[in-house]
């Protein structure tokens, strides 16, 4: 539960977003780098700066009262000292470079990793904070040594995703003042679909339910291996079994020449986001066991092709699709 200075403070803080020109334009996207220079960066106390402030009041008055001027004179370096913690304070985020906002790939419901280039510039800063929403993370640069700042996010839907604004902010050196600044980065982050788990048996041929691979007398085989639920009973090697007291099954090495179709119009009795996740998990699943597949979509077909690019192509376009299953939006 929130003390009553620390709910005055917020409410200050939203009154001066709302009211400061300085502040609201920062809600808008800005291109990279961004540079913190002395036009937005702010200073308030925080509740120990204003009970130390309370202190050196009676103090003050107490020296005063009894005319003791040493009482006096350490009143005030006490002051003076407050005083040169906010231009430390300030000097550390003065000059701060935001160079470079990167996100690594991630599907919906996992966590996206985003990283946050920032250059020092030409002097240390110790004691910075980088927070995002709820999450935030404590870090300290080396001079002219830029570094990576790592924040975990939770990627909880599909598509483009705007991180938004990111304050950086310092308590340095005493924890007196809070002096701090918004970023707001310009760039989207793509969020692929969730995966279906457990990931069902690939389909076979034009987008049907059914064997993984064909196996025919003229194939070679890779050798034996224990048997799957999804395994046609055909694969079944019964002498091996009998031999190894348990059910082996022949690993094809080579695939059938028939292509691998992954149809979305072929997966009936789903709705639209399942039908996006079991396509998203064919894809990658098709990717791993090197076959060439192709994806077809409502208004939209990807490939046949096999690679990276083509995995990220599919998903790209997964990701983009409407919740109703439609068109793929660019």
């Amino acid at each position: 539960m929130e003390s009553p200075l620390a709910s005055w403070r917020l409410r200050v803080l939203a009154f001066a977003e709302r009211r400061l020109p300085a502040l609201t334009r920062l809600r808008r996207p800005e291109p990279l780098p961004i540079r913190l220079d002395r036009r937005r960066i702010y200073v308030l106390p925080t509740r120990f700066g204003l009970g130390f402030a309370a202190l050196l009041f009676v103090m003050l008055v107490g020296a005063l009262n009894y005319a003791n001027n040493a009482a006096v004179l350490f009143t005030c370096l006490l002051a003076s000292t407050a005083g040169a913690s906010v231009f430390a304070g300030f000097r550390g985020m003065s000059g701060l470079q935001l160079v470079r906002v990167h996100a690594a790939e991630a599907h919906a419901g996992d966590v996206l990793a985003l990283d946050l280039r920032f250059d020092p510039g030409t002097r240390g800063r110790a004691g910075l904070r980088l927070q995002l929403g709820d999450v935030q993370t404590a870090f300290a640069l080396q001079a002219n040594v830029p570094a990576d700042v790592a924040l975990r996010l939770d990627a909880t839907r599909r598509g483009w995703v705007r991180p938004g604004r990111v304050r950086v902010w310092t308590e340095y050196p005493f924890g007196l003042f809070r002096i701090w600044s918004w970023m707001h980065p310009d760039g989207d982050f793509l969020v692929y679909p969730a995966l279906e788990r457990p990931t069902p048996p690939l389909p076979a041929g034009e987008g049907r339910m059914g064997e993984q691979q064909q196996a025919g007398a003229s194939e070679e085989h890779a050798g034996l291996r224990d048997y799957r639920p999804s395994d046609p009973p055909r694969l079944i090697a019964w002498k091996a079994s009998v031999r190894h007291d348990s059910l082996l099954v022949r690993d094809v090495e080579r695939h059938s020449g028939e292509a691998l179709t992954l149809d979305h119009a072929a997966l009936r009795g789903l709705d639209g986001e399942s039908k996006i996740s079991r396509l998203a998990a064919w894809v990658v699943a098709a990717e791993h066991a090197r076959r060439t597949y192709t994806l077809r979509l409502p208004h939209d077909a990807l490939g046949p092709g096999a690679g990276a690019d083509h995995l990220r192509a599919c998903l790209r376009a997964l990701a983009l699709m409407p919740p109703s299953g439609g068109a793929v939006r660019d």
